[in-house]
């Protein structure tokens, strides 16, 4: 893996766990507050940090995958993870364990340990 695809993939990591909260956080105190207390005002703002945050987890989604060259099928299982709320903590949790092997493989690549 090289250091632009290692880029990447924390990037996208960084990029879950807010999109992976805001997502819950639009649904107990936006939508919460508007039901229980007829308190609307959260709605708006907590509606766009989520979707801001959800439009750059996709584009850098969308960079991974042209990086990495994962098949669409891994690619739709992330994009999953983010519309299910907390989805985007194992999806941290899944990108982690892939960054660390990379990582691994990239030292033993350089070691010459690994020919691949």
């Amino acid at each position: 893996m090289d250091i632009k695809t290692a880029a990447a993939l924390h990037r996208l990591r960084l990029a879950s766990i807010p999109e992976a909260l805001s997502f819950p956080a639009l649904l107990i105190f936006g939508t919460g507050f508007r039901l229980a207390f007829d308190y609307d005002s959260l709605v708006m703002p907590l509606g766009m940090i989520h979707g801001l945050l959800f439009i750059t987890y996709v584009v850098l989604l969308l960079d991974v995958w042209n990086r990495t060259k994962w098949p669409a099928k891994r690619v739709a299982f992330f994009f999953v993870l983010a519309i299910l709320p907390f989805g985007g903590l194992y999806g941290d949790k899944v990108l982690k364990r892939e960054e660390e092997a990379g990582v691994i493989a990239a030292r033993a690549r350089k070691e010459g340990i690994l020919n691949t």
